[in-house]
């Protein structure tokens, strides 16, 4: 897990230095990263093979072999270039089946599907960097088949995350930004989002405003299964999540769709439970309503 130690430890030392001491600092950091994989897939990413939790600190052959093959995407479909792979049942909801590379995507609502994004990233060679989220389940990304030595993490970016996720664009496939409820300007936001493209990366953003998002994912638990029902509510153990995810971009009508995040046999599954549906932007505009004056 070198290029997580690196950056964690580089958010820490790098306190004391200026703004520019520590963009210089980051670069050394990132031309340092191997190359970027080839992670481009036109289809979604079956379900993968998690390993127990002992595994991450296992030595020798076996161990090493467990974490080199765990989790390698099977494809239905042929290579196609610009997309990134996502966790199967988004993948329907997208347009081209993944995340676009030299896009920005904005998500909000259940951190699981950040999880989600991060393990499929991963997984499939790709180098995936984390800004602003030191609550992400790096466990949870593991058993979805992350490999963990692909994945950068900043925790506390400091004053400006927004610069440094334009840096780690230069060596990331994928860079999750947290907002922290900040608004990022258009002038600034369009910036970025030409540096994205002209690196051929995907940037994540959450926890915050960005205009131009060219698609928004809205994820939200719908129930938990494994607690029992009837006389035996409440009992047994948690043995799957359901989430509702809304997809919206420019280019496509909003759409909806239930999965189950599930757990059996040592592998964790997104396996869609409801098929996608088009809505129109009033129906999206009166549920969002809806789940507000519930949540009041």
């Amino acid at each position: 897990m070198t290029e997580v130690t690196e950056l964690v430890e580089l958010s820490a030392d790098a306190a004391g230095l200026s703004r520019q001491d520590r963009l210089a600092q980051l670069r050394r950091q990132i031309a340092s990263i191997p190359s970027r994989g080839d992670t481009s897939f036109s289809g979604p990413s079956v379900s993968v093979t998690g390993v127990s939790a002992t595994g991450v600190s296992g030595t020798g052959a076996a161990a090493s072999e467990s974490v080199a093959d765990r989790g390698r995407p099977v494809l239905d479909r042929a290579h196609k270039a610009g997309v990134l792979p996502v966790p199967e049942g988004i993948a329907a909801l997208l347009p081209q089946g993944g995340l676009v590379r030299g896009t920005v995507v904005s998500v909000e609502g259940a951190a699981s599907l950040l999880v989600g994004l991060v393990a499929s990233v991963t997984a499939s060679g790709g180098h995936v960097a984390v800004i602003g989220q030191p609550r992400l389940g790096l466990l949870a990304a593991y058993e979805m088949g992350a490999q963990l030595e692909r994945l950068a993490l900043v925790p506390a970016p400091g004053p400006d995350p927004v610069e440094i996720a334009a840096v780690l664009l230069d060596g990331m496939d994928l860079v999750i930004l947290g907002l922290a409820g900040a608004s990022v300007s258009p002038s600034r936001a369009r910036a970025v989002v030409a540096r994205a493209r002209s690196k051929g990366s995907t940037l994540v953003v959450t926890e915050g405003h960005w205009d131009g998002a060219e698609v928004r994912l809205d994820a939200r638990v719908h129930g938990y299964g494994g607690f029992g029902q009837g006389r035996e509510l409440g009992r047994g153990r948690l043995s799957s999540l359901s989430l509702a995810v809304r997809a919206r971009g420019r280019s496509f009508q909003p759409r909806t769709t239930r999965l189950d995040i599930c757990s059996a046999a040592g592998r964790v599954e997104w396996v869609p439970s409801q098929p996608v549906e088009a809505v129109s932007e009033r129906v999206v505009s009166e549920r969002v309503v809806s789940s507000q004056v519930v949540s009041l």
